[in-house]
């Protein structure tokens, strides 16, 4: 196992899971310039890793990410709220970007910025106490980090606005309903339900899951699936794993993947 800490953002790569911890919980792990450019940096290390999932989690036990903190960003001119927003864009395309598939472990409050974080993972699994919310226009701006376009793909316009525009908080159970989360558990039962999530990801062929990520989402920029799957299909018959998938489902037995 390896890990290094990173001020407010900590990296741990064990086999072949990624953990991305952010690390600052006496201020409910608000998020800081530096902390976005510590993320963007590590996003790259974990993109050039063996893992094969990468989970993203907040320290401490009050909250996930309560969003940007307000102090770095209520003095800045508009310029500089330009690179602001920029470079949380910039670094929450990367995540969604990663080859790996990422899984967001959501506890307390998942606001603003935070919650845009979680809307970048692929996936979200949250503690049956957290609650969700994009409160900007309550401080008189907006969100800026995608939330007004990667909230709407997942719950629809009206509600987006409804969450956005009438600032409403949604718990966990509305969130899972409305598509904003995958799964929901006890807070006693959220790091085993991660783990057998992250675990179900690990055990499947390492390229295909990679190429299927890829389809998925070039599909939901309009891209045809008619194309893409006739090419992802091609690339995963030269593979390796695909002979091991076939030959373990014709003997009845779990295949072991090597990633080639």
């Amino acid at each position: 196992m390896t890990a290094e800490n990173h001020g407010s953002i900590a990296l741990a790569i064990d086999g072949p899971v990624a953990t991305i911890a952010l690390d600052r919980p006496a201020k409910l792990n608000a998020l800081t310039p530096e902390m976005l450019e510590q993320l963007f940096d590590l996003l790259g290390d974990v993109r050039r890793s063996e893992a094969r999932v990468v989970v993203v989690r907040g320290n401490g036990d009050r909250a996930f990410c309560v969003g940007a903190d307000i102090n770095r960003f209520a003095d800045l001119n508009s310029v500089q709220m330009l690179d602001w927003t920029g470079r949380g864009h910039r670094v929450f395309d990367a995540l969604a970007a990663l080859p790996q598939p990422s899984i967001a472990v959501l506890h307390g409050p998942v606001f603003g910025g935070g919650l845009e974080l979680a809307l970048a993972c692929d996936l979200r699994i949250a503690s049956d106490t957290a609650t969700f919310g994009l409160p900007e226009v309550g401080l008189g701006t907006v969100p800026g980090w995608g939330g007004t376009e990667r909230l709407v793909e997942l719950a629809g316009r009206s509600r987006a606005k409804e969450v956005i525009l009438a600032r409403r908080t949604l718990d966990a159970r509305t969130a899972l309903e409305w598509g904003v989360v995958n799964q929901v558990a006890d807070p006693a039962g959220l790091e085993a339900a991660a783990a057998e999530l992250a675990e179900r990801i690990c055990a499947a062929g390492p390229v295909a899951v990679r190429i299927a990520k890829t389809l998925i989402d070039a599909a939901a920029d309009g891209a045809p699936s008619r194309v893409l799957e006739q090419l992802g299909g091609a690339v995963t018959s030269a593979t390796q794993d695909l002979s091991a998938g076939i030959t373990a489902f014709r003997s009845r037995t779990t295949p072991t993947f090597s990633g080639n």
